[in-house]
């Protein structure tokens, strides 16, 4: 249990960074970083699962980046929902999603050595 609340506040502190690296993507501190963590999560958990099973011969078509795309898409919705936590359009969403993959690995790479 502690584990998975040192990964909601490493997620969130991720959410911050890709905030000061990309264009167009706003946290406004660390209680929305942390509820937008969750509500992304949370989509991924759900919509975003049934869309990646939906576009799945699309995502083997494109050796699996079309599943930033729907990250991207998930974090785009979940900027619509949580205050202090905006995204302007598509690009700095997908970009976000990039940076967040990216960060991703480097959080369950830590994670998996505690």
């Amino acid at each position: 249990m502690f584990a998975l609340l040192i990964q909601w506040l490493l997620y969130a502190i991720a959410l911050m960074a890709v905030s000061k690296i990309v264009p167009g993507f706003y946290v406004a501190g660390l209680w929305p970083a942390l509820i937008a963590s969750l509500v992304i999560g949370l989509l991924n958990a759900t919509l975003g699962l049934l869309l990646k099973i939906v576009t799945f011969p699309i995502s083997i078509l494109t050796f699996g980046l079309f599943l930033l795309v729907i990250n991207g898409l998930m974090i785009l919705l979940a900027s619509r929902i949580v205050r202090g936590f905006h995204v302007h359009g598509f690009g700095p969403a997908f970009w976000g999603a990039v940076v967040l993959a990216l960060l991703g690995i480097l959080i369950r790479a830590v994670m998996k050595d505690a």
